[in-house]
């Protein structure tokens, strides 16, 4: 007869009670995001380990409280580490890292974090759009076709949740942020 008690339900966690938590240092905040996301504001004291690393990443011991920008991805990595068997304490903080600052607590940004990709994308398609509809009035009539190419692009996006501009942008050295750098 099998039994379930030796996986912990799933548990989720607030702002306050992980203030709590952490002021008394019962817990560990691990960061699912990015390098780059977490760079632009984090939790303070939070190690960051990007959700495709989570199962491969040497935990520290003890309850840990899972974070990221909506709840999505710390709730996958959740799900990932009871399903591999994690020996301690999981939980996942409810609402992300907006959720903690809505709740009044600050967060910490690394030294010359860029801009959130998202910032990233909207400055760099309207620029594109602005600027295919300057030159179609100013140069050419056909520069219109460089407005129209950004739209179709930003449609494709939010049809498919793919987004190559962001994934350019991403890649470009401004957005790179050294692995070290992303402990407390």
């Amino acid at each position: 007869m099998t039994t379930t008690s030796s996986m912990p339900a799933p548990t989720r966690i607030n702002a306050h009670d992980l203030a709590d938590q952490l002021a008394a240092r019962d817990v560990t905040v691990i960061d699912v995001r990015e390098p780059m996301e977490y760079a632009s504001g984090h939790i303070n004291g939070s190690l960051n380990i990007p959700l495709a690393r989570i199962t491969q990443a040497d935990l520290p011991r003890g309850p840990l409280v899972l974070v990221c920008q909506s709840g999505n991805r710390s709730a996958k990595a959740l799900s990932q580490l009871l399903q591999q068997g994690h020996p301690h304490p999981v939980a996942d903080l409810m609402g992300g890292v907006p959720a903690w600052q809505q709740a009044g607590f600050d967060v910490r940004k690394l030294k010359g974090a860029p801009l959130p990709l998202m910032r990233q994308v909207q400055i760099a398609a309207g620029s594109l759009v602005l600027l295919g509809v300057i030159l179609s009035q100013t140069v050419a009539p056909g520069w219109i076709w460089l407005s129209g190419f950004v739209g179709a692009g930003l449609t494709f996006a939010g049809i498919s949740g793919f987004c190559g501009m962001a994934r350019l942008l991403a890649a470009m050295p401004w957005n790179q942020v050294a692995m070290g750098s992303q402990r407390k």
